[in-house]
């Protein structure tokens, strides 16, 4: 059985300007609206947290590496200026961006 290629993609940002990653456009949804959802919910969270909930709703239905994607799309939307880092907090929190 031939493997259909047609998945689109999506290349990801890098807030230090590395080289992003490709990955398939409905991974990246699903887990940017994960992460847009849960830091409107909680105003602030940490990153910690945010990985902690993402295992813990998203492993039984992602097909993918849930910790592996939401730190790469964590990074994608910091780099487009969506979620940032709060100053100063450690361990670090983020926010969405006003």
């Amino acid at each position: 059985m031939a493997k259909m290629f047609d998945d689109n993609k999506i290349l990801t940002l890098h807030p230090q300007g590395k080289k992003g990653v490709n990955i398939l456009k409905r991974r990246y949804d699903i887990i940017k609206d994960f992460i847009i959802e849960t830091i409107e919910k909680h105003k602030e969270i940490t990153y910690e947290d945010l990985n902690d909930l993402a295992i813990e709703k998203l492993t039984d239905t992602f097909d993918g590496k849930v910790v592996w994607y939401i730190v790469t799309v964590k990074l994608d939307l910091e780099a487009r200026g969506i979620i940032e880092r709060i100053p100063k907090t450690s361990p670090h929190k983020l926010r969405i961006k006003k």
